[in-house]
């Protein structure tokens, strides 16, 4: 195995990683903020319980 060939591998798997932290953040981002102060009562209520579950404060 040449220097090349480690490099790429450790370029990709941070460039994998990074990826990762990004589509989590909007996950989370869509899940608190969209979900959360959904008019549909039954996804509020949802995401309501979920925050309470992860003790996050919410009120």
């Amino acid at each position: 195995m040449n220097t090349a060939s480690v490099s790429l591998g450790a370029s990709v798997s941070s460039q994998s990683r990074f990826t990762q932290l990004v589509l989590s953040a909007f996950l989370g981002i869509f899940v608190i903020g969209v979900v959360g102060f959904s008019h549909i009562e039954a996804v509020h209520n949802a995401a309501h319980d979920y925050r309470h579950s992860m003790a996050f404060p919410c009120h």
